[in-house]
């Protein structure tokens, strides 16, 4: 993907396998078993990689609930075991013993997310109760968000997929600023948006787009 925002025939396009792995965040959150099962062969003909189906599937607990995380990993599973004969098991490569580094990626990765909103969403949370602030940080963004399989940017937008597709737009409005802040361009946030289509409810997408089109004016605003 490119970074630099532009207008016309250069927007700068996402490319078919970020596409493929953003739609299969939104069936993953909100979908029925038969959508994952078509958005994962959607990823497997866009040549998603295997590390970024395994991170999308992981991070998916956190904006889906661990019962449909486990429904997409397992979707994702037999897929590969059938292509593989049964073999291409996954790998362990983290323990609590990590709990250390979790805690300073995470602040490190929640703080490029919120920018300047960092230190607010902080007090908000601990308000909310101070384990889920931890949580937060430790488990959200240094545990899972900020393991390197994959960018942060592409995991934002499949952020936004999610919970877009299930309804949550308080969640998507810091999300859809967090997508931006990790880098990615407007016209890459609305890209994303238009390739729910077809998985996403109409209604939903079309409150994203509202949402979208109301934090995109407000940067503009703050950018002049």
């Amino acid at each position: 993907m490119t970074a630099p925002e532009q207008s016309g025939d250069n927007i700068p396009p996402l490319d078919a396998a970020t596409v493929a792995l953003v739609r299969l965040s939104a069936c993953v959150a909100a979908g029925s078993e038969e959508s994952v099962r078509s958005a994962l062969g959607e990823c497997i003909v866009a040549r998603v990689t295997e590390g970024w189906l395994e991170e999308l599937m992981l991070q998916s607990y956190l904006f889906a609930g661990f019962p449909r995380a486990l429904n997409g990993a397992r979707e994702w599973r037999r897929m590969r075991e059938r292509a593989e004969g049964g073999g291409g098991r996954p790998t362990e490569d983290s323990s609590y013993a990590d709990l250390f580094d979790w805690r300073v990626r995470g602040q490190e990765t929640c703080a490029t997310v919120y920018g300047a909103n960092y230190d607010k969403l902080r007090a908000n949370i601990r308000a909310l109760h101070p384990l889920m602030d931890d949580w937060m940080i430790v488990e959200g963004y240094g545990k899972v968000l900020a393991r390197p399989g994959l960018d942060l940017m592409r995991r934002e937008l499949c952020i936004v997929a999610a919970c877009a597709a299930s309804g949550q737009d308080r969640q998507l409005h810091s999300h859809l600023l967090g997508a931006r802040n990790a880098g990615a361009a407007p016209a890459q946030v609305t890209a994303a948006l238009h390739a729910l289509e077809g998985v996403v409810g109409k209604l939903e997408l079309h409150r994203a787009h509202s949402l979208w089109d109301k934090v995109r004016t407000l940067g503009n605003q703050q950018a002049n």
